[in-house]
């Protein structure tokens, strides 16, 4: 029933270049990602020869200054990119988005020379990028990490392992948080770290519930020596560069899970369409057109946060507080409208044949990494009547 068939999301973008970017990414996204998502997600294949293409094509570093190879993208436009690239495969819109992540660092604290010398690789030169803040002992309590870097002359010895790094083992720089200074959140610096550093060294990828094609795996720094020009911002201002990074990395999770939402409810959709029971499709009978009419409702409501939080940002006002509350309703939407998609598929939605049971594997994850949703709670209660134990 053709008239019952998804269509692209209508979206309201503020340039004839951004209609154009939306249409470029639409296109790869048909030809190069969706057609190889389930095969190469099953096998646990991370498609870097994609995020190759993605690179040449300029979509890798679309916020960030055109002087360095950058877009010149506002927010408002990377993070519907994101959303297209994610409902295609979460794998790719995730990996843009973390790459943004990493790169986020060095383009607002780094020096002029530093600038010049990387950005225009990072950006647009196939690089790929990996955040490390997270480590085996301190997820959420990001302030007790135990990462070290020692001085030693005019360069630091990083030592430590992180945990959960996402292109653990593949990226071709990593953004580290590592201790300079006293115990707390005073005493963490930020460091740019080659790749190909000697003593940097990965585990076997963690063997995840969804997102297998995308490595996450812990890092070990064993004695890494870099020079003190890769240090980036000032000693002791590493947690405050990395927490302000996670307040645009949150709304990149968010278009994130809009995306797969909007798979899921597509999928949906068709099958409803097509499938019957009774002598008609059962997209006919009002429980389930309850059921989608209600994941449409709360994907738009999920769209509408992050944007208005993305327009904040690109207007240079706080915008923290919003970011949160996009990340947690959009993830948690995720959640729910890729599980109510499973159930309109029925049996069919438990198969691997049909891909709502891989965006419901892998909705679950955006309710957990770059702050779990029981933190992003914390953080909009603290901006609603202030820290706790006052």
């Amino acid at each position: 029933m053709p008239d019952r068939a998804p269509q692209p999301v209508d979206r309201q973008l503020p340039t004839e270049e951004a209609r154009d970017l939306i249409s470029l990414v639409r296109d790869i996204a048909q030809q190069e990602i969706v057609p190889k998502a389930a095969e190469e997600e099953d096998a646990g294949r991370f498609p870097r020869e994609l995020f190759t293409l993605l690179s040449r094509s300029g979509l890798l570093g679309l916020p960030y200054d055109s002087e360095y190879g950058g877009g010149d993208q506002p927010y408002e436009v990377y993070l519907q990119v994101l959303e297209e690239l994610a409902a295609a495969r979460l794998t790719v819109g995730l990996g843009v988005s973390v790459h943004s992540l990493a790169s986020y660092a060095l383009a607002a604290y780094g020096t002029k020379e530093q600038q010049v010398e990387h950005l225009p690789a990072m950006l647009g030169g196939g690089m790929l990028g990996a955040y490390c803040l997270s480590e085996p002992h301190s997820g959420s309590d990001a302030a007790a990490l135990r990462t070290r870097a020692v001085r030693d002359g005019d360069a630091w010895v990083i030592t430590g392992t992180k945990a959960w790094i996402t292109h653990g083992g593949i990226a071709d720089f990593y953004t580290v948080m590592a201790r300079t200074g006293e115990d707390g959140p005073r005493g963490i610096t930020a460091f740019l770290v080659p790749g190909d550093a000697p003593g940097l060294s990965a585990a076997p990828p963690e063997k995840k519930m969804g997102m297998k094609g995308s490595p996450t795996a812990q890092v070990h720094f064993d004695g890494v020596r870099v020079l003190d020009d890769r240090r980036i911002g000032e000693e002791g201002q590493g947690l405050a560069i990395a927490l302000t990074a996670l307040e645009s990395g949150r709304l990149g999770i968010a278009a994130c899970a809009i995306g797969v939402a909007q798979a899921a409810l597509d999928e949906a959709l068709s099958y409803a369409s097509e499938r019957r029971q009774f002598g008609k499709p059962i997209a006919d009978f009002q429980g389930l057109r309850f059921m989608l009419a209600d994941m449409a409702t709360q994907i738009e409501a999920g769209r509408a946060l992050y944007l208005a939080a993305a327009r904040l940002r690109d207007a240079g006002r706080p915008f923290a507080r919003q970011a949160a509350m996009a990340k947690l309703h959009c993830t948690d939407t995720a959640m729910r409208v890729t599980t109510d998609a499973v159930q309109i598929l029925g049996g069919y939605g438990y198969t691997a044949d049909f891909p709502a049971e891989r965006y419901m594997r892998e909705a679950k994850v955006l309710q957990i990494v770059e702050g779990t949703n029981q933190i992003q709670r914390m953080v909009i209660a603290r901006h609603l009547v202030g820290p706790e134990g006052r």
